[in-house]
């Protein structure tokens, strides 16, 4: 209940909570972190609207069917969707306290990770050296801003994990590092999900066209 202090002459009253009430830890971390995954969600809206209006104006130059290797894609896709399972793993690993298990999936899933960003910085080059950059045409400048976009976000997730690896190895699976963790989780399967899209609406759409 509100309460206060009786003051001394000329000052104002003090008032304070006598009782405390409790706030579960790691709420507000949750709550933030959902607010930002939402923000996200819209920066990819917008990305994924743009290539919609964009992705049909070639400007005389190469179209989806002349510049996309479906085969290399495929993989590409498979490297991010086994780094979502490798790290789904990870939490399991984690939820028994098992350190050094947990550690190692974790490893794992940035391998993949890593794959998956090689290739596609293989698959960018290859454009560029063919003279099929981003200023070439708006469909161009579209793809490459959405899919470097996403790559972007797996390159910070990649940098986000060894840091969790770090924290892991210092000061063990605490509440606060399966919380990290939690999030991380999150955080990787909604680049899972947004990389779906890419692959079929840039992707296989793009070689319908």
């Amino acid at each position: 209940m509100p309460s206060a202090t009786l003051p001394a002459d000329g000052e104002a009253p003090v008032f304070y909570l006598a009782d405390e009430h409790d706030h579960a830890e790691g709420g507000s971390t949750m709550l933030g972190f959902w607010l930002y995954l939402m923000s996200d969600c819209l920066i990819f809206a917008v990305l994924f609207a743009t290539y919609a209006v964009l992705g049909g104006s070639y400007a005389g130059g190469p179209g989806p069917r002349d510049l996309f290797e479906l085969p290399l894609v495929a993989v590409n896709t498979a490297m991010l969707l086994f780094s979502s399972i490798t790290y789904g793993f990870a939490m399991l690993a984690s939820d028994k306290g098992r350190v050094g298990a947990t550690q190692g999936w974790l490893a794992i899933t940035g391998l993949f990770g890593l794959a998956f960003l090689s290739i596609e910085l293989y698959e960018f080059s290859m454009l560029i050296h063919e003279g099929a950059g981003p200023q070439r045409s708006a469909f161009l400048s579209a793809f490459f801003t959405l899919v470097g976009t996403h790559g972007l976000h797996v390159t910070f997730g990649i940098v986000w994990l060894v840091t969790l690896m770090v924290q892991v190895g210092k000061h063990g699976l605490i509440a606060a590092n399966q919380r990290r963790l939690m999030c991380l989780s999150l955080f990787w399967h909604f680049l899972d999900v947004i990389w779906i899209g890419v692959f079929t609406f840039v992707y296989l759409m793009g070689m319908l066209r």
